[in-house]
């Protein structure tokens, strides 16, 4: 979340720069978290006042009846029973104000880096694109439905049965090309990147998912089991970001850098119709994530550097992909800037984002509690954290599959993946 000083401090600069993410009553909503906060400080001092008050009068009532002033110890015992009860009311008061303005805090968004462009989708900047289709591909590439159906190794329909559209089945060689691509990434991050591996858990509670800005904002996008108090996991994100939750970390500890596999599960609620065809937009899908946490002053470049590490993994696999900063309007709830990477898929005939690589700022760390103390004796600071895909991998699998296709009516498997595979062709 903000922090409710700079809000305080500079509520039409926090609301000028909201309004880089599009339409959003920002002025009545930061003009209501100012009223209530005025009132929380105010109820504050009010009910230490009360309570100062009596403390210093309790002595009295004693005092009074040693002297054998009985009327005017009872007539003071009476007064700070009074005084007892207004402060039960303001304290009452000050629990609900308190309460509201967490929940308005927890519905602002972070605020976008200066470098990130006013609009929606359409002002979107591509950064730089690189790679070219390799020369197998045959003139009129398959989509990769007509493709797996065709080699056997995508079942769509048996999915459906099973669970719902939305839910694909690999058969075979597809199982182990994905299973493929998952070892491989996992390896490459660990090996040459540098990050540790982490198995988290599936299930997160409600607080995981409020400490990454997933909740209250996108609960309809996630699978409850509300019997128990847990969410499917929508992103490794949550559950990497968490695992220093209320922590104070040493300076000496950063950064850390985290990496893992998870299948991911979401309801896409609202995405009806669109991009509903084969493997491009799935309620279950399986990801390799990347989490950093960072010291604030190298959370920029950190950015970079991970970026650079979701495209090593593309041109390592030959895809054609594009870099593109996300305007403001496009711009994730909590992310302060975006990097999506988008790899061409030649027989569907699209840009597909396979990647986001995101830095937040303080604000996950605000929300989750996570800091470090920079030095011996400094008070604790709020971490910077990131994170990005590298990469989402049903996507990735559509590109390779289209990709790598070629006029034999096969699929030649990418060179690094061929040792996890122990074949080079499907087909």
């Amino acid at each position: 979340m903000l922090d409710l000083k700079q809000i305080r401090e500079d509520p039409r600069g926090v609301v000028a720069g909201l309004g880089v993410r599009g339409d959003g009553d920002w002025d009545r909503l930061i003009d209501r978290l100012l009223e209530l906060d005025g009132e929380r400080r105010q109820l504050i001092g009010d009910v230490d006042d009360l309570r100062a008050r009596r403390n210093a009068s309790s002595p009295e009532v004693a005092a009074l009846k040693r002297r054998g002033e009985t009327e005017e110890a009872t007539a003071l015992i009476h007064e700070l029973r009074e005084v007892g009860d207004e402060i039960d009311r303001g304290q009452a008061r000050l629990d609900q104000v308190e309460e509201l303005v967490h929940g308005l805090l927890l519905e602002i968004p972070n605020l976008p880096d200066a470098e990130v462009p006013a609009g929606g989708a359409g002002a979107n900047r591509v950064l730089r694109e690189h790679g070219e289709p390799p020369g197998t591909l045959p003139a009129a590439p398959e989509p990769h439905w007509e493709l797996g159906e065709r080699l056997g190794i995508l079942d769509l329909p048996r999915g459906a049965k099973v669970a719902g559209s939305g839910f694909p089945v690999y058969v075979g060689a597809g199982a182990t090309l994905e299973r493929a691509l998952i070892n491989w990434l996992l390896d490459l991050h660990v090996r040459e990147h540098g990050y540790t591996e982490i198995q988290p858990p599936l299930l997160i509670n409600r607080q995981a998912a409020t400490g990454t800005g997933h909740l209250p904002k996108f609960a309809e996008e996630m699978y409850e089991v509300p019997e128990d108090g847990f969410f499917l996991v929508p992103t490794a994100e949550i559950p990497l970001t968490n695992l220093h939750a209320g922590e104070i970390l040493a300076a000496a500890d950063l950064p850390i850098r985290y990496t893992s596999y998870t299948p991911c599960f979401r309801r896409e609620a609202g995405a009806h119709g669109r991009d509903t065809r084969g493997l491009l937009r799935l309620h279950q899908f399986d990801k390799v994530e990347l989490m950093r946490f960072e010291r604030p002053e190298d959370s920029a470049a950190a950015l970079e550097e991970m970026t650079g590490h979701a495209e090593e993994t593309l041109r390592r696999l030959g895809l054609k992909y594009r870099v593109v900063l996300l305007a403001g309007g496009d711009l994730g709830f909590a992310n302060a800037r975006t990097y999506d990477l988008e790899v061409w898929a030649p027989g569907v005939e699209q840009w597909l984002e396979v990647s986001s690589c995101s830095v937040y700022r303080d604000y996950q760390a605000r929300r989750a509690g996570v800091r470090y103390r920079p030095g011996k004796g400094s008070p604790p600071e709020f971490v910077h954290t990131l994170n990005g895909s590298a990469l989402g991998l049903a996507r990735t699998l559509v590109a390779v599959l289209e990709t790598w296709q070629d006029g034999g009516g096969g699929v030649v498997v990418p060179e690094p993946l061929r040792r996890y595979t122990g074949f080079d062709r499907i087909g």
